[in-house]
Parts: C-alpha cells; structure tokens; sequence
C-alpha cells in the first residue's frame, strides 16, 4: 500500500528532466542489491544511502515500528555531521510524536521546509544528534496495510526545498525497504521454527537414549545390590558388567555433547597412530568378544609417527567402532580397522564393517547432528563429532561402501606440523 500524500504540504515542482536518470539508476541499484545483498540490516543500510544521494539530503534515517511499545526507534541513521549514533541510541518517537511519529500515525507522507517552526517538531532529537534540522520529507513504510516504520531524509544540501519529484522517489524506496523488511522477518520466523522443531527432535532422541542408560544402570545396581545383601557372587558378577557398560556409555555421550557444543583447536602431538589405534581396540575388545566379531587391525609400517591430536582421533575411532559394532551381523560379524599414508603428509584411516551398510541416499544426512538411523539407541552425535574433529584438523571424513559389503568410513588427516598451531611432545 502506498502512503498517502499530504499534497498542501509539498512544495513546488522543479523541472525533474535533468534528475530523472540518476533517480531511475538508484532504483536500479537499490533492486538489483534486494537479490544480492541476504543480510538485512545492510540491505536497509544501502537503501537509506540511495535515499540520502537521490534526494541530495545531508542525512538519512529509517525508523522501525515496535508494535510491543508502539513507537518508534531510530535502526539505520546516516549523515557526514551529527552523532547518528546516539539518535539511535537515545531516542524514540510515540506514534503522533515528532513529524516521524505524525507520519506513521496518519500513513501519509509530511513535507516541512522549516522544521524548526513546524509545532510537531522533536527538537529532543536534534539534541541526542548534536545536528540542525531544516527541512524534513518523513514517508511512512506499509506493507500488507500494516505499518512497518518511516523513511525520512534531512536538510537538502544546496539548502531549498524537498521537491514533488523528491517524495515520490522517498515514497517507492519506502515501498521497497517495507517489502524487505517483511521478507526478511517471514524468513527468519521460518528458521526458527525450523530450529525449534529441530531442537524437540533432538531434546526427544536424546531423552530416550539416556532413560535407556538409566534403564540399565537401574538393573545393574538392583542386581548389585541383592549381591551385597545375600553374598550372593553371581548376581555381582552379572550385575557389575552392565553396570560398567552403561557408565562407559554416559561418560562416552558426554563427552561428544563437549565435543560437539564448542570449536576447539587441535593439540597435535608428535605420536604413534598404531597406539592410539590399538587404544580403541582395546576398549571394544570385550564387546566385539561378546557379539563374536572377527576384527581385524592393520597398519602400514611406512606409516611414520604423526603430528595429531591423540584424543581426538580417539574420539573418532570409538564413534566409528561403535557404529560398526552395531551393524555387524548377529552372527559372521566383521569389523577392520586400518591406516596408511595416502601422500606423503596425509594419513588415512579406514573403518569398515560387512553388515547392511548406508544408503545412498542417507550419506550425507548422517553427519549431520543428532541424525540416527538406531532410533533411541543412539544420539546422533557421534559421526557428527568424527566429522567435526577431522575438519579441525584440516582433514575430512566420508562414507563409501566396504568390499565387506557394508559401511566404510575413511579419515583423512593432513599430519605434518603446520605453523600457528598448539603442539606438545609426547
């Protein structure tokens, strides 16, 4: 909706024959940054100057409606003189307040060539701006006949008058800072709606997988705890294993929450990736015993010592042996583990399994947070944190498929000492 025009307040016409092409080049301009510019304050900030050059004005401002207040505040304010700064700051116009609030009040656009003697001056601003006012065009911003705020330029620079050819060049950057302003909020209402649906998905998926931890560590100690009372051995022998299980899995979920919550730059130390490999063995050695998976380590000799971050590749080893724990066939399992050199300064990890593998369709989505394909059994987090840390070691992480017939997933890191980064000796 175009603001209506306040006719008995706008000056005489100028010929507009020699201002015509720079007028339509600025609206140009101003069209062609609404496809190229995503960030909105600066979309405004762009068009606020265009209004300023086009209307030959000393300064510019745009106010935004607060339909909480209902008033008006000062969000892009720019003029070579004058703290625009602190009109931003300290100040805000009540609808009906200063020739801005009239002309949101009213929805017509107000012309004053002598503001200093125009009763519904707010003379308060210039005090804020340390800047004289003049002359004032205010054009009020509506889309969707809802008031979105007000467009004005100040003081013409050769010091006559606003021009009939001047409001309505103010009136259309109003119409297109109006529609931009609009957009803008319908696009960021639906990203965070998107976000809180996201976050529910996750808060959900997370809240079963650790009342699944509690579920066992609540069977564990009752089994622990009939064990203590009667003496009974057995019962502390089944009991205890769950029980460390399921600690194991608690510490394991924490510690991708932190992995994942926060960047982190790595801490390379000079190391052998065969001990830190055989780590993780080590810690899937009596789970990979109990579900009867042949697993299978291998490491090239010519492999060197590396310059990585021992924990975290650590963490990525267990992400990806637990997923291919879980996949591994009931009975038949296969799990191999391996690295080599790829080039001269890049290390290559594998992890592959022979059980159902990923679906084409699914490789990308399952880096991404608190996707799972295991239901309530997993966080989703894992190959998000195994990601996560081989990007901050400049490195990367894919899936592909294993000759095993599953999943398998290749690490590669670049391992030299780099400059500027953290290192320690071990």
């Amino acid at each position: 909706m175009t603001p209506r025009r306040r006719h008995d307040e706008v000056p005489p016409a100028k010929d507009p024959g020699d201002e015509m092409a720079r007028i339509v080049d600025a609206l140009h301009r101003v069209h062609q940054l609404q496809g190229v510019i995503t960030d909105l304050d600066a979309l405004l900030e762009r068009i606020v100057e265009e209004s300023r050059q086009v209307a030959r004005a000393e300064a510019s401002s745009l106010l935004l409606y607060d339909s909480a207040g209902d008033d008006l505040y000062f969000h892009v304010a720019l003029g070579e003189r004058g703290d625009q700064e602190s009109l931003k700051r300290r100040v805000r116009l009540r609808l009906g307040q200063g020739i801005a609030g009239a002309a949101a009040q009213l929805r017509q656009t107000i012309v004053t060539d002598n503001a200093q003697e125009d009763p519904r001056f707010f003379a308060e601003a210039d005090v804020a701006s340390r800047f004289s006012t003049r002359s004032l065009l205010a054009v009020p911003m509506i889309e969707r006949d809802a008031l979105i705020g007000v467009l004005e330029v100040v003081n013409k620079t050769d010091g006559g008058a606003f021009t009939p050819l001047d409001v309505q060049v103010m009136e259309m950057f109003s119409s297109l800072a109006a529609t931009a302003i609009v957009n803008a909020r319908l696009i960021e209402e639906h990203v965070r709606n998107e976000r809180l649906a996201a976050i529910g998905m996750a808060v959900t998926s997370l809240s079963h997988y650790t009342k699944n931890i509690v579920t066992g560590l609540g069977a564990s100690a009752d089994l622990i705890d009939m064990g203590l009372e009667s003496g009974n051995m057995e019962a502390l022998q089944r009991g205890w294993p769950i029980f460390k299980r399921a600690t194991k899995r608690i510490a394991d979920f924490v510690q991708d929450m932190l992995s994942f919550s926060k960047p982190r730059t790595p801490v390379r130390q000079r190391c052998a990736i065969k001990a830190v490999m055989q780590e993780a063995c080590d810690a899937f050695a009596e789970l990979f015993a109990q579900k009867r998976v042949a697993f299978q380590v291998e490491v090239d000799p010519a492999v060197p010592p590396v310059w990585v971050d021992p924990q975290g590749i650590y963490r990525c080893l267990l992400n990806l042996l637990v997923n291919a724990a879980d996949a591994a066939p009931e009975e038949g399992g296969e799990v191999r583990m391996s690295a080599r050199m790829s080039a001269p300064d890049i290390l290559e990890i594998v992890v592959e399994d022979n059980g159902d593998g990923i679906p084409d369709e699914l490789r990308e989505r399952i880096f991404d947070p608190f996707f799972s394909t295991k239901g309530s059994q997993g966080t989703g987090l894992g190959l998000a944190v195994t990601r996560k840390i081989a990007l901050e070691h400049g490195g990367a992480v894919a899936v592909e498929t294993s000759v095993l017939g599953g999943a398998l997933f290749r690490i590669t890191l670049p391992v030299s000492a780099p400059a500027g980064e953290e290192f320690a000796e071990t």
